[in-house]
């Protein structure tokens, strides 16, 4: 049986989440919170298996409530469950400790199935979510690809082709240190540590294409 601590300052909602979770055999809901000073006098009161809390909440947010609950117990499962589509959100939740965030628009085995996940220790993202922190992480690696300058864009698809720096010198006609230099730099503002991420991470924004069209006839 998996003991659940439900956080929501919406009485109704919390009514209509319990009765949901009361028809799933393996779990109980044993104690409910409209804000988080109550929310974390329950779980130091009911140790729960699980807590599942809003973001927006009377007084102290849902995110302070996760971080004061995993700094009291680190191995603390927690689940976002809120109406920000916002992956800005989700990212701070989970940076605050959260395991899982699900948003209210999901379907009802959307979130049963992430208590589930978080319970076992993964994490759990609905679908919306993963979605947008996708396109997100996308955004930020096309940026950063347009930082990189003339010279190292040339350099990063000589590498992509499976250039050595001595060979990527000579062809450019640089020394070896130049080349050396700026294939760190390529791989520190693109955000990778090796020349396989640097390459998965060219194929996922389609740099190929990009280069084969940069690339001298």
């Amino acid at each position: 049986m998996i003991s659940i601590l439900l956080v929501d300052d919406h009485a109704i909602v919390r009514e209509g989440y319990r009765s949901l979770l009361a028809k799933q055999p393996g779990l109980q809901v044993v104690a409910e919170a409209g804000d988080s000073a109550q929310a974390y006098r329950l779980f130091k009161e009911f140790q729960p298996d699980l807590v599942i809390t809003d973001i927006s909440l009377p007084g102290s947010s849902g995110l302070e409530l996760i971080a004061r609950i995993r700094q009291r117990r680190a191995d603390a499962k927690i689940l976002v469950f809120s109406m920000h589509q916002n992956p800005g959100f989700a990212g701070q939740a989970m940076r605050a400790g959260a395991l899982g965030y699900v948003t209210k628009s999901s379907q009802p085995e959307e979130l049963l199935r992430a208590i589930h996940e978080v319970y076992a220790g993964r994490h759990a993202l609905s679908a919306d979510i993963a979605q947008a922190l996708a396109l997100e992480k996308l955004g930020s690696e096309r940026i950063a690809l347009e930082t990189l300058t003339v010279r190292e864009f040339e350099i990063l698809r000589l590498l992509v082709d499976g250039r050595s720096n001595d060979e990527i010198a000579q062809t450019l006609n640089i020394s070896p240190k130049t080349a050396g230099n700026c294939h760190y730099l390529i791989k520190r503002k693109l955000g990778v540590a090796s020349d396989i991420e640097l390459t998965r991470l060219a194929i996922k924004l389609n740099v190929l294409d990009l280069l084969e069209l940069s690339a001298p006839g």
